[in-house]
This record gives structure tokens, C-alpha cells and sequence, in this order.
């Protein structure tokens, strides 16, 4: 299974549907450490990358360009969209990994990502959530379900296993780093504020990143149901 353009979609909307289902729970979460917006920022984020890709010019839009800009370019779009409707820390973090996953995909003409290609995009995606937020593992952030979920994901690849099979095991992993926030005192953001407070609350951004992984995942599995 290659990375062509419907993929990129679907997996975007996978993770605006789940955004939709869990802004409460990220809500919640973000209000025990944070600034308790998490979840609305997500949602009006995510909102408005639909609105793109429904939109006349987007990938699915009637006045779609043909050929299209390819995977690499909707998930630049999804970045920037997420930068520029997207509060708070979580509209720019994300909004840079979307557009670094983005550039390390292939551009049109050129063969398309396969599993170990995708593995390369996520990875430079975490390169730039860490380069912007300036986080390392440990700190009780995203990084922390990131970061396992491309262990899982490349360890998964380097035995042999399809892009179906590498996320739903990245998946995994970044479910496990998300819960094992709950035990860490913050380093970065608002909550690093709050010291040893912030010990026993799950991080909002690394049970949002749990949620992008599982959208991969549930995209990939739904894709390979198909063919």
C-alpha cells in the first residue's frame, strides 16, 4: 500500500472525526493542567481543514486541479490551515508537523511514499514539533506519544509489516505514551507551571497525538479492507 492522495484525505477527516468525538474529553483534560482549551482549538481547527478540502478548490471539490498536488501537498494544507485558525500551542505544533510530513512526501511524478517513505514523513514531523516547542521525551507533551509511536512504527516496518500493520502498532504506541504522561511532572507549557501539581493528569496534547495515530491506523486497515 502506497501514500496517494485519497489516503492523505481520509486520514485527515479520520482525525476531524475523532477530534469531534473527543474535544470534551481533550477539554477536560487540558483544564486540569493547562489552559483548558485543547479540545475547541482542535475542533475549529480540524473544522476548518474540512472546510478546505470540501471547498471547490480541494482535493474532492468539483474544480479540483488534475492532476493533483498529490498527498504531500493536502497535508500542507492541513498545516498551514491549522496555523493560521488554530490557538494556543496546539495550531502551530501541529500545523508545522502536517506541513513537515507534508515536504517529506513525494511531490507528483515521483513514486509514492510506501510504509518505510511514511516513516520518514512522521519522523520529520516530529522534528519539527521538537525543534518549535523545544521538547524533549520526558517533558509531558506530545513528544511523549510521538515519540513511542514512531519507534513502533519503524521497528514494525523493519520487520517486514505494510503500512496497515506499522500503524495500527504506532498506534499502540502512542496509546502507551499518552498514559504514561499521567505519572510526569510538565517541563514545557502552561503546566510546567503548576510543578509538582501536574503529576496524575494525562497530557491533552499526547491523548490528541493518541488520536492521530488511531485515525492512521483505522484509515490504513480500511484501505487494506478494500483492496
Amino acid at each position: 500500500m502506497d501514500v496517494d492522495t485519497r489516503l492523505a484525505e481520509d486520514w485527515v477527516r479520520a482525525i476531524a472525526a475523532a477530534v469531534e468525538q473527543e474535544h470534551e474529553h481533550l477539554t477536560e483534560l487540558d483544564s486540569a493542567i493547562g489552559d483548558g482549551d485543547h479540545g475547541s482549538n482542535l475542533r475549529r481547527g480540524f473544522t476548518a481543514v474540512l472546510a478546505v478540502l470540501d471547498s471547490a478548490d480541494g482535493p474532492s471539490g468539483p474544480d479540483a486541479p488534475a492532476p493533483d498536488g498529490g498527498p504531500g501537498a493536502l497535508l500542507t494544507r492541513t498545516g498551514t490551515t491549522l496555523i493560521s485558525k488554530v490557538g494556543g500551542a496546539s495550531g502551530p505544533l501541529y500545523g508545522k508537523a502536517f506541513r513537515a510530513i507534508g515536504a517529506a512526501l513525494p511531490p507528483p511524478g515521483q513514486p509514492p511514499a510506501d510504509a518505510a517513505g511514511l516513516g520518514e514523513a512522521l519522523a520529520a514531523g516530529l522534528r519539527a514539533v521538537r525543534d518549535l516547542g523545544r521538547a524533549a521525551p520526558g517533558d509531558k507533551t506530545l513528544v511523549d506519544a510521538w515519540t513511542p509511536a514512531l519507534d513502533a512504527y519503524r521497528e514494525a516496518v523493519a520487520a517486514g509489516a505494510g503500512l496497515p500493520e506499522a500503524a495500527a502498532a504506532a498506534a499502540g504506541g502512542a496509546e502507551r505514551g499518552a498514559l504514561d504522561t499521567v505519572p510526569l511532572q510538565a517541563r514545557k507549557g502552561r503546566a510546567s507551571y503548576l510543578g509538582p501539581r501536574s503529576v496524575g493528569h494525562q497530557d491533552p496534547g499526547a491523548r490528541s497525538t493518541a488520536l492521530l495515530f488511531q485515525a492512521l491506523a483505522e484509515t490504513t486497515a480500511a484501505r487494506a479492507a478494500e483492496e
